[in-house]
Order: structure tokens, then C-alpha cells, then sequence
């Protein structure tokens, strides 16, 4: 209900009424000038918390773990449109999510919303690839998206996905969004999940930060560890932060997740 009402008010989709969201969704031509590629309206509202308390959801994530879950508040909330340049090539960044958050070993879970069809486009996996090996290619130490030729022809898997399906990821599997030539917008959301007792990152906000060190107040503690050259600074597009880059970007106050190792930080990231 969250995304139809965002994409009422953008004036893309008819109002929804009593529809079914996969009936809901059809493109009605509208402008997509400005549309927000990443929903930042969505990510407003935060909907993925009410979303993990459901009973079934948080029931599902106990059984699987055999304790309670850790949500890492990392989510990205898509609602594609249909494309608008049939040229472009199907896969859209292929990557894998371990080498953007070194030192957090989530498992990506990737949740449709109403059903994904091949010309819906979702998410395509590679069967058997989970060696804890960067493929990205580095530029000034940021991650670049991975090149499709130094990957199998034959690794690619995908299928037809439902709402109410969670298709679970290894952080170091290379995968890529597909992009979208139905007549309807994709519904999806992607988290990232721990099981409580994993080496869990600090979430909370900065209380100090410079080039070679940040403070973080998590409610509970306040941490303090250092930024060293292997640390994986980082904005909300993934790009590697260093020396006065990284107090351009991280203020004080600003949520962000921290990983670390000791008293050393392996990632410092934003929460989108």
C-alpha cells in the first residue's frame, strides 16, 4: 500500500482502489521526469519495519536462524517502471553486496511484492558462485560494477516470483537487477539480515568523525575506532571515501552502520 500510494501521488499508476496490486501497478503513461530512481519517498516512511514485526515474516527468520533476527537497517525499495529505451541491455550492475560492507556477513534477502514475471525483469543469481573474492574492478579503490564477461555464460539463474516469496542471497554471489519491459512497475524491496548472534555492525549516529577515526552512539554505547586506508568508507553509492571527502559526506548526527575489528572500523556506511 505504501508503494501504490507513492505512486499515486507521482501520477503514474490510476488510483489503485480495490485492485490487486499486480493489476494496480500498469504504467498509465504518466511523466516519469524526476521520478525518484530510488524511492527516496518510500524510504521516508520506513515501512520495512513494520513489515519485518509481522508474525509471519519475524516467524519465518526465528525458525531459520533458531533465535531472533537482526535486521541491518540497509533497504532499498524499488518500484521500476517499465523501460523507456528497449536497447539498453537487460542486466542493470551486476555486483556483489560483501565487497561494499567488509565486516558485516549479512544475508541479502530480496522480497517481491507482486509478481515478477521474465519481461517484469527481478533479480538474476549465479548458481555456485560464493568465493569470498571480489570480482569488481577498482577505480581510486571504489567498486566498479563487474564486467558480465568475466562471469560463466551459462552461471545465470532466474525465475517467475510471487508476493510472499524471499529469495536469500550469499553476500558474495554476483547479481544483478534485470531490467523491465512489462507494461507495469516491479515491486520490491531488498534487506539485509543477521542472526542476533553474529558479529552485528554498530547502528546508531555519529557523535565525531575525521579522516582517521569516528565515534558512534548507538543508544546503548558510545564507540570510537579508527579509519585506516583498508577501511571501506563509503557514500550512498557505494564509492570509497577518503581524507576530506569523508567529512564532506558524514556529518555529525547522521545515522550510519559501522563494522569493525577490534578497535578498527571495516566499514563506515550510510543506512541507504
Amino acid at each position: 500500500r505504501v508503494y501504490t500510494d507513492e505512486l499515486e501521488k507521482l501520477g503514474v499508476i490510476d488510483p489503485v482502489g480495490d485492485a490487486s496490486t499486480e493489476r494496480s501497478v500498469v504504467y498509465n503513461g504518466g511523466s516519469l521526469e524526476g521520478y525518484p530512481s530510488r524511492m527516496e519517498p518510500i524510504q521516508k516512511r520506513q515501512p520495512w519495519r513494520p513489515f519485518v514485526r509481522e508474525p509471519g515474516v519475524d516467524g519465518f527468520f526465528r525458525k531459520l536462524f533458531g533465535e531472533a533476527p537482526f535486521w541491518v537497517p540497509v533497504v532499498e525499495y524499488r518500484a521500476t517502471p517499465p523501460q523507456q529505451d528497449p536497447a539498453k541491455p537487460r542486466f542493470d550492475g551486476i555486483h556483489q553486496d560483501g565487497p561494499y560492507s567488509p565486516g558485516i556477513p549479512f544475508r541479502i534477502c530480496w522480497f517481491p511484492l507482486a509478481e515478477i514475471t521474465a519481461d517484469t525483469g527481478g533479480m538474476a543469481i549465479t548458481e555456485g558462485l560464493t568465493e569470498q573474492v571480489s570480482l569488481h574492478p577498482t577505480v581510486k579503490g571504489s567498486n566498479m560494477a563487474i564486467p558480465l564477461d568475466v562471469l560463466p555464460d551459462d552461471c545465470w539463474r532466474r525465475t517467475t516470483f510471487q508476493a510472499g516469496d524471499v529469495l536469500l542471497v550469499n553476500l558474495w554471489s554476483p547479481h544483478s537487477g534485470i531490467t523491465n519491459l512489462s507494461d507495469r512497475f516491479r515491486l520490491s524491496m531488498d534487506h539485509r539480515v543477521m542472526a542476533i548472534s553474529d558479529k552485528c555492525p554498530l547502528v546508531g549516529k555519529i557523535d565525531h568523525i575525521s579522516s582517521d577515526s569516528v565515534t558512534v552512539n548507538d543508544g546503548s554505547q558510545v564507540v570510537t575506532l579508527k579509519i585506516v586506508d583498508s577501511t571501506y568508507v563509503r557514500n550512498d553509492w557505494g564509492q570509497k571515501l577518503t581524507g576530506d571527502d569523508i567529512t564532506a559526506f558524514h556529518k555529525v548526527g547522521r545515522d550510519v552502520i559501522v563494522a569493525y575489528d577490534g578497535d578498527v572500523a571495516s566499514v563506515v556506511r550510510p543506512t541507504h
